[in-house]
């Protein structure tokens, strides 16, 4: 069983995610539970202390949001929408990962009625920083 990317495409669910976050971040839980509801199988570590964890999975500072994910080897920082998320595990770029920087108004765990700001994902990795989709 899969989900249709609509490119010729098709990704498996229940990808293994480990998420890292702080055990007071409303925003974070927000996400945990969109990223449950597209088919992830999700597992929270809870730190206090985010910093080592962005360190070790080489988030650029500039990228930084609230909390760090990993999956299937790629780091996923803030609040990425799933449907990113299972696009770059179908196509598998060579690249680090995924972040949306900051907490923009609208991204997936950061749901404020109607209101929406729009907000880039941005791939990241050895080759620097682009643009991966937008929002």
């Amino acid at each position: 069983m899969g989900i249709w990317l609509g490119n010729g495409a098709t990704v498996a669910l229940a990808a293994d995610i480990t998420v890292y976050k702080s055990p007071t971040c409303g925003c974070c839980a927000g996400w945990v539970d969109h990223m449950k509801e597209n088919g992830f199988s999700v597992a929270v570590k809870e730190r206090e202390d985010l910093s080592p964890i962005k360190s070790h999975y080489g988030v650029p500072e500039n990228l930084e949001s609230c909390h760090t994910a990993e999956v299937e080897g790629y780091t996923i920082e803030g609040h990425v929408p799933a449907s990113d998320v299972l696009r770059l595990l179908a196509e598998r770029p060579k690249a680090r990962g995924l972040a949306v920087p900051g907490m923009p108004i609208g991204s997936p765990g950061m749901e404020m009625g109607n209101e929406k700001e729009p907000y880039p994902v941005v791939i990241f990795g050895e080759d620097g920083q682009f643009i991966y989709a937008r929002h």
